[in-house]
């Protein structure tokens, strides 16, 4: 019975995109890969990590609370909100999100960049795993083959990028268990994560605005316990929050903001699964902006990687999956 209408109602967010959506999709490819250039660029060395996440979860707050006020939806917040909702919708998929940071850190410390990245890349898999398991979302083989298609294309644009970087030698063991272990596990809880925002924005019609603001006041609160015992939090003890601040270091704290916004737009209207064709797109922005700001020419890898990524998006937005007909 449910595999009848669960397919029908995930349909209209598997066939074509609106005109909004692209316009979404295409302005965070382009801001997930300038962001690397702007904040290497604005934010000086000594700036402390801590600070500048905190201050991009409080202005991701102010910009969809201003949103939510243009289009009428903070008013109705009063009347509809509750902690079990938000913390259902929100809450969950925040926990799991910073829960998979940690992991990710304690991965990058033991692996070399090319094995993490590689190993990272598995979470566009995961995606659709559980995108399907919660919420019923099918692919047509077309669409699976094409998620292969962008899973090799990410590991070759990985392979680009760690290629120049030393790899670790170190134990099998430590390797194994605090290095290739936690960043599946990280793989597994992005997915997870996505699809429960997926589900919470259109089945459970949360808004994504909203979500944004309670992700990012959970998050912070999150970050916050952490600085207690974390070199981060020791330094803004010893030298106070905006040390290493200039007023050029907002651009990118206001940019990486904007971004969360739209990671929330395009999750919400057309899923976690295109989310991953978006991230691995804007790799090739990068590579494309490192070369025209940077001199940089972009890798063989990247080069081999454009076409397969056209390619996979292409195929995924060409041949979505058709409910079959001869049931009665």
């Amino acid at each position: 019975m449910a595999t009848v209408t669960n397919p029908k109602a995930s349909n209209p967010k598997s066939a074509k995109m609106s005109p909004s959506v692209w316009f979404y999709s295409v302005l965070l490819t382009l801001q997930y890969g300038a962001q690397p250039l702007i904040s290497k660029r604005f934010t000086r060395r000594e700036v402390i990590v801590t600070s500048s996440v905190l201050s991009c979860e409080v202005a991701k707050v102010v910009c969809a609370l201003i949103l939510m006020a243009k289009d009428g939806s903070l008013k109705k917040l009063a009347k509809e909100w509750t902690l079990v909702g938000s913390l259902t919708a929100s809450g969950l998929p925040a926990a799991i999100y910073a829960l998979q940071n940690s992991l990710l850190q304690i991965s990058y410390r033991n692996l070399d960049s090319l094995t993490f990245s590689m190993l990272n890349q598995t979470k566009i898999f995961f995606t659709a795993l559980f995108t399907y398991i919660i919420l019923r979302q099918r692919q047509s083989s077309q669409q699976i083959g094409a998620l292969f298609l962008l899973i090799m294309a990410a590991v070759l644009l990985s392979i680009g990028e760690g290629s120049s970087k030393g790899s670790s030698s170190g134990d099998p063991e430590q390797i194994l268990f605090y290095g290739i272990i936690p960043v599946l596990i990280a793989s597994v809880l992005s997915g997870l994560a996505s699809a429960l925002c997926q589900w919470a924005s259109q089945v459970k019609k949360h808004s994504s605005y909203l979500m944004t603001v309670e992700m990012s006041i959970v998050g912070s609160l999150c970050l916050l316990a952490s600085t207690s015992k974390s070199p981060d939090g020791e330094a803004i003890r010893r030298h106070g929050f905006f040390y290493g601040w200039t007023p050029l270091t907002l651009i990118p704290v206001v940019v990486n903001a904007l971004g969360g916004i739209l990671v929330g737009l395009v999750t919400s209207l057309a899923g976690g699964v295109r989310k991953g064709f978006v991230i691995v797109s804007a790799l090739l922005v990068t590579a494309m902006l490192q070369f025209l700001f940077e001199g940089k020419p972009p890798s063989v890898y990247c080069l081999v990687a454009l076409p397969l990524v056209i390619s996979s998006v292409s195929i995924y937005q060409k041949y979505p999956y058709q409910v079959k007909k001869k049931e009665a």
